[in-house]
């Protein structure tokens, strides 16, 4: 195996070097970053062509190869979003309070960087550039544990970020990549509390679950989206069926897709044939309560344990619900606090339904999957936190400080 303290001790180091540079050095290091990889796209693209055929071989699922798949739109996507970061003001060094006390000193709070970020993630190569960014622009070292589905991409990835990190004043070894694929490498980690500041997990909620059992290391819990769309009575219908559409089938591997619908009893048997038909058109396969089986034939019965689980996948769950009521406490009761939505003409259910979901993100009239830090102008995320401490929602730069007292006196001591 590696030598893994080698590598947090570098990053470590690391970080004390890069918490002092200021916002032109950090954004001239992106730059850099920018245009390796934009110099190297058909060496990515061949790397990545490694991890799809060794999961060809593995029978990976659709959805699996779909977040490992890189082609030139998602990479150049991905340095457009390195645009983006540099864009952004830089939170570390930001005073977010001040106050004098009866004594005179000055008592307030400043931005700093966190320290050294652990992120561990299953599959999407592209979680390897967004970290790194945006760690290097909050002033955080970072150390990258991919999957072994993804092992190839991740490791061309890193390894053009750290040579264009040469050429730039932020340390190469702000960016340290795991490579061994043995997943004793990851139960290691985690007990580095010596060198990691923070873990930050991205994948299934068995594999969140499973890193927050295992950690010695704080923890940012992230990214499971069992997430619903709640058609009320008065709904409009078009827009309802559009929306369900694009949450659903649009990318339906991420975890800012739907998984499951609730639909009030008074338009179940008119909306249900409807939106059905349209998901059929792109063979979504139908689960469903019993109302649906009676509506839908050949549905699914759907079982308890459907109603918790994340498919990643074309495959929904159909529940009617006979009240508002029913629908909010369903949606709190199987939900993994990631993105929830209403459809809905009543600005008092909008606003019930706003106040009592418990989710990171929570929508009216709109799809789940602008749960992203792109799509919330934050440039990128690091991940989608479902938890309620320091961050939730998608994690941009500011989640990635946390802050320090800085306290000004003229000589006073306490009597």
């Amino acid at each position: 195996m590696e030598n893994m303290e080698k590598k947090l001790q570098e990053a470590k180091n690391a970080s004390y070097k890069l918490s002092l540079l200021n916002t032109k050095a950090k954004n001239e290091a992106l730059r850099k970053i920018a245009e390796g990889l934009e110099k190297n796209i058909p060496i990515i693209l061949e790397e990545n062509k490694k991890d799809l055929k060794r999961g060809e071989e593995k029978g990976l699922s659709k959805a699996l190869m779909d977040r490992i798949l890189l082609n030139e739109k998602r990479l150049k996507d991905i340095i457009q979003s390195i645009e983006d970061v540099i864009k952004l003001p830089d939170p570390v060094g930001e005073i977010i309070s001040m106050q004098k006390r009866p004594n005179g000193i000055l008592v307030g709070q400043m931005r700093v960087p966190i320290g050294v970020l652990a992120l561990i993630y299953e599959a999407r190569p592209n979680v390897t550039v967004d970290g790194a960014i945006l760690a290097i622009k909050s002033g955080n070292a970072i150390v990258l544990r991919g999957s072994s589905d993804a092992l190839y991409s991740n490791i061309i990835l890193a390894n053009i970020m750290k040579e264009a990190l040469s050429e730039s004043e932020v340390p190469p070894e702000s960016i340290q990549i795991i490579e061994t694929p043995e997943h004793s490498a990851v139960e290691k980690l985690l007990q580095m509390r010596d060198y990691i500041d923070v873990a930050i997990p991205r994948g299934s909620a068995n594999f969140i679950k499973y890193v927050m059992n295992i950690s010695k290391v704080p923890v940012i819990e992230t990214g499971a989206g069992n997430n619903h769309i709640y058609v009320e009575e008065d709904a409009d219908f078009d827009m309802a069926r559009k929306i369900i559409i694009n949450a659903k089938v649009q990318r339906p591997s991420v975890c800012n897709a739907i998984e499951k619908i609730l639909i009030h009893k008074n338009i179940a048997d008119k909306f249900i044939p409807l939106i059905v038909e349209d998901l059929r058109k792109y063979n979504v396969e139908i689960r469903g309560c019993e109302k649906t089986c009676q509506i839908i034939k050949d549905a699914i019965l759907a079982t308890e344990e459907d109603w918790y689980t994340e498919y990643l996948d074309l495959i929904i769950a159909i529940k009617v619900v006979n009240s508002l009521e029913e629908a909010i406490e369903h949606i709190n009761k199987y939900n993994t606090k990631h993105s929830e939505a209403i459809i809905t003409k009543d600005y008092h259910k909008a606003m019930t339904f706003l106040q009592r979901v418990d989710a990171a993100a929570v929508y009216v009239n709109a799809s789940t999957r602008f749960t992203d830090g792109g799509e919330f102008g934050l440039g990128a995320e690091i991940g989608i936190s479902t938890q309620k401490l320091h961050a939730r929602g998608p994690m941009g730069l500011k989640e990635l400080t946390t802050t320090k007292y800085i306290v000004f006196g003229e000589g006073q001591i306490r009597e």
